[in-house]
């Protein structure tokens, strides 16, 4: 008796799975770019534009009239009579030593002292963030407590400590001193944002045999990029514009262009030919720095606001 072997009916294909449904997303800042696309919005961004950059139109063109022409009327004339505009204000302030000698001092305590508080509080900020070693915590501790230090109150333990090291009146001792000064927020700002970064990023390149040095140059810095430009300019900006330090710290050989410029208004009183293009020399060059890293400022700036 042969047994009969009945095939399983064939498989019914299978309904395909509904699509899943897709959920629109926002764009991020679309709120934020709807509102600034609002024409009443926009008149008002260029009313405060406008108000913000009327004084150092007003200071450009005094530093291009004359004496005799900023003293008989207002700098907006000039805007109806362009014959009173010339560069013979600047012609003369580069034949001036003490300001010539001002702004050479300042770009040698600026710049100076912004890198060195930027390689310093990257190593130091990388350091906290990412390294083990006794103490770290506690040390990190300390330095954001030196944040609520006042500088008014180090000015004269250190003027006194700078006189017995011979760096009084140096301009290697307002560099020290802006420094010194500048590192523990630079340190609070790298460290918190070095943190940030992810660590499965610093543990692959540690499983490919990258060490910690190279690490810190290949990944950590370009990554924190950012706030690293933000940093620069903001130190930058302070040591360029300071005026307290550098009245007490630099002698008359070495002290920056807003002590001369002070110093021209104490002896000349009126002098504005020289005061004017001093003053908006001395202007240009943050306007430029800040306009010329502005890209990075932003994402500095932006950075960690939108997750």
């Amino acid at each position: 008796m042969s047994a009969t072997v009945t095939a399983p009916p064939p498989s019914q294909p299978s309904a395909p799975p509904p699509p899943a449904r897709t959920v629109p997303t926002r764009p991020r800042g679309g709120r934020l770019r709807r509102w600034l696309g609002n024409g009443l919005v926009q008149a008002f961004l260029a009313v405060v534009g406008l108000v913000w950059i009327t004084p150092v139109a007003g200071l450009l063109l005094s530093s291009l009239r004359t004496a005799n022409d900023n003293a008989a009327s207002g700098w907006w004339t000039a805007l109806t009579s362009p014959g009173q505009l010339s560069l013979d204000n600047y012609t003369a302030l580069l034949g001036n030593a003490g300001i010539t000698r001002a702004f050479w001092n300042t770009v040698l305590i600026s710049v100076p002292t912004t890198v060195l508080v930027v390689v310093l509080a990257a190593l130091a900020g990388y350091a906290f963030a990412w390294l083990e070693f006794p103490g770290r915590d506690w040390i990190f501790l300390a330095v954001v407590a030196l944040l609520v230090v006042p500088v008014q109150v180090g000015l004269l333990p250190v003027a006194k400590l700078f006189g017995q090291l011979g760096l009084f009146g140096t301009i290697p001792g307002v560099v020290l001193f802006h420094v010194a000064y500048g590192l523990p927020f630079a340190v609070f700002l790298l460290r918190n944002y070095f943190a940030d970064i992810p660590r499965e990023m610093l543990e692959a390149a540690r499983m490919d045999g990258g060490g910690e040095w190279r690490i810190f140059t290949r990944l950590v810095l370009p990554v924190g990029r950012p706030a690293i430009a933000s940093l620069a300019i903001f130190q930058f900006l302070w040591v360029w514009n300071d005026m307290l330090v550098a009245l007490l710290f630099a002698d008359s050989s070495s002290q920056p262009l807003t002590v001369e410029l002070q110093s021209q208004v104490r002896q000349f009183g009126s002098n504005i030919d020289v005061l004017a293009p001093g003053a908006f020399l001395s202007l240009v060059v943050p306007v430029v720095v800040f306009f010329a890293f502005q890209r990075h400022f932003v994402q500095g700036v932006m950075a960690g606001s939108v997750k």
